[in-house]
């Protein structure tokens, strides 16, 4: 059992140091969600971020494993069932700072985090840990309606309410490719 907040992965038994803190794998998700990159992309792009020496890399397909697990908190993803989408971390990470910050007790973006030396920060399981315990605020609220939504579930009275005042909130934004923006033109007889 690991109870400490590592800053390396074991790859084929080699050491790799790893960036741990929580704006670097925001970052990874950012990249991961990029529709502008095919999927060789994204995970050469998650590589190098996450990698502190990508360069010295031999199996990328281990490395990645490796980096996803440390993404899932340590564990082995073992959900292969496709889940709806509840979370856009860019989009929501405005929500998501002050309940974290409220159960860490101190704020989370004033902690100075240097990447070049691969110091400081706040671990992401740090983070990961605080996110899971932000209990009742709006972020909950927000996840409560978007997950009811998912599953075809009826809003109550006061979740259609908050629904309609915060629809903006609540629904994520879609990003298209050009190519589905122009599909979606043509389907909708947009110029």
């Amino acid at each position: 059992m690991g109870y400490g907040l590592p800053k390396s992965v074991e790859i084929n038994g080699q050491e790799y140091a790893i960036r741990y803190d929580f704006r670097v794998i925001l970052d990874i998700f950012e990249a991961l969600n990029d529709i502008d990159l095919n999927d060789q992309e994204r995970a050469l792009a998650v590589l190098q971020m996450f990698y502190v020496d990508f360069d010295g890399l031999e199996d990328y397909d281990a490395a990645l494993k490796a980096c996803f697990q440390f993404l899932n908190g340590g564990k082995e993803n073992q959900n292969t069932k496709k889940e709806p989408q509840l979370v856009n971390w860019e989009s929501d990470f405005s929500l998501i700072a002050a309940p974290v910050n409220r159960v860490l007790g101190y704020e989370i973006r004033a902690v100075e985090y240097d990447a070049g030396n691969n110091s400081g920060g706040v671990h992401w399981y740090t983070f990961l840990s605080a996110y899971m315990e932000i209990g009742d605020c709006l972020f909950a609220q927000v996840i409560n309606i978007r997950e009811k939504k998912a599953k075809g579930k009826p809003l109550n009275k006061t979740d259609k309410e908050f629904y309609r005042k915060n629809r903006d909130l609540v629904d994520i934004k879609m990003h298209y490719t050009e190519t589905e923006k122009d599909v979606l033109k043509q389907w909708t007889g947009e110029k």
